[in-house]
């Protein structure tokens, strides 16, 4: 596949990608993928916390945000397709992914993409919140579920503010795309194949009762490369409250790439 790579002003202009703060001096890109229900949005306090040398791609699948009136993806493999194109242009530095929950197996499926097509592969990747993609889900039909038991079920998981739960309206608007973000989890079917050639980072929450500490150490089997597992206090969304440390593993991580500029 031919890569067309476009110049910054072309390179700003895509709904696949928000840049939180642009840096086009980065040596580094950080391509971070949205866990269900969530949005670019999610990733927009990181560079604050992040060295110079490296850029925060986060990305926007449809469905959400500025991409609202955009059907979401129901297939996780048809938003890899759809995605790959569009992000390809600007991995033309050295890149890495990192992705939350559903994000983690978004970044892991387009790793594999881009090797099946021989194009340049992320450094690193850092799959948080998510169980080993070989492992089935325990949710499978979450997406399915009547509406009283599918709400339920995101009060439960604590990933949805109480307030929104709350607003008939937002969650008529949000329904939609929840339900659309459990199908492409729920309906992915594992392809084995060999493991990838790059370090892969996990990240867990030591509250997270849905996810095994077993479950994210099966990660390991995906990489011939290093393979570290890191825990941190909270429950599934321990993305948000134990962000300062996360943040700090990931800049450690990546020092090897960018140096130890701050």
């Amino acid at each position: 596949m031919k890569v067309k790579h476009l110049n910054r002003a072309e390179q700003t202009q895509t709904p696949w990608i928000q840049f939180p703060k642009p840096n086009p001096s980065a040596r580094l890109r950080l391509f971070c993928f949205p866990y269900a229900g969530g949005a670019a949005n999610v990733y927009r306090t990181w560079p604050g916390s992040l060295p110079a040398s490296i850029e925060i791609c986060a990305v926007q699948p449809p469905g959400r945000e500025r991409r609202l009136h955009e059907e979401p993806f129901t297939s996780l493999l048809a938003l890899v397709q759809a995605a790959a194109p569009a992000l390809l242009p600007y991995m033309d530095r050295p890149f890495a992914f990192f992705g939350h929950s559903m994000g983690a197996w978004i970044g892991f499926e387009l790793a594999c993409y881009l090797r099946r097509e021989n194009l340049q592969q992320p450094l690193h990747l850092f799959a948080s919140g998510s169980p080993a993609p070989q492992i089935p889900s325990r949710t499978s039909d979450t997406y399915n579920l009547p509406e009283q038991e599918f709400l339920n079920e995101l009060r439960r998981l604590n990933g949805t503010p109480r307030e929104v739960l709350e607003h008939p309206e937002l969650m008529e608007l949000m329904l939609p795309l929840l339900r659309a973000d459990f199908s492409v989890t729920g309906t992915y079917a594992f392809s084995d194949d060999d493991p990838l050639d790059m370090p892969i980072t996990v990240f867990g929450g030591l509250q997270d009762e849905d996810i095994s500490q077993s479950s994210l150490e099966a990660w390991r089997q995906q990489t011939n490369r290093a393979f570290a597992l890191q825990m941190f206090p909270g429950d599934h969304f321990f993305l948000h409250t134990a962000q300062p440390q996360l943040l700090n593993v990931l800049c450690r991580e990546l020092e090897q790439f960018t140096g130890k500029e701050r």
